[in-house]
């Protein structure tokens, strides 16, 4: 019963027989209004996490590096808004967002820089498993890039013609 009159009312709101009050006008407004709009652009809402507003995860490794990985990105956050996001945990040097080179969309994935190992520690705590442009984001220690291997040289026989891997094939 609760929730067919808890769906009413909210039904009834969306329809505008129900006036919401100026804070969830103005929160609807800047989250489902487009910046492309004439005026200021919009704030963003606060952040909120999936398990609730409280709740911390434990039982995670110390940071070794003021640099983290932030996964589950939506395709639409641009560099300026991963920024705006974790501005408030400190001092941030560097908030980038991976693109592909071809199509120069964002990969979901990104990576933020802070000057301290405790403000990024702090956005890690506060930013892990919350609500970014309508997608959950996960923030994780980033992890050296690993070197690639060198490139094997090609094998030329004594004729002078390269030998593919492939069997049977020389060209």
């Amino acid at each position: 019963m609760a929730l067919s009159s808890s769906s009413s009312s909210l039904r009834r709101r969306l329809l505008g027989s129900t006036p919401l009050p100026s804070s969830a006008s103005s929160a609807l407004r800047a989250a489902f209004c487009s910046s492309s709009s004439s005026g200021p652009s919009p704030t963003l809402p606060p952040a909120s996490s999936i398990f609730g507003d409280d709740t911390e995860v434990t039982n995670v490794p110390p940071l070794t590096t003021p640099k983290l990985f932030v996964s589950g990105l939506s395709r639409l956050t641009t560099d300026d808004k991963l920024k705006s996001a974790f501005a408030p945990f400190g001092q941030l040097l560097e908030a980038k967002v991976i693109t592909d080179r071809v199509s120069g969309r964002s990969k979901g994935f990104g990576f933020v820089r802070y000057a301290s190992l405790e403000e990024a520690e702090t956005a890690r705590q506060g930013m892990n498993a919350k609500f970014l442009d309508g997608w959950v984001i996960f923030v994780d220690p980033a992890k050296p890039r690993e070197q690639k291997p060198a490139p094997q040289p090609d094998s030329v026989s004594h004729t002078g013609f390269r030998t593919n891997k492939t069997v049977g094939w020389c060209g």
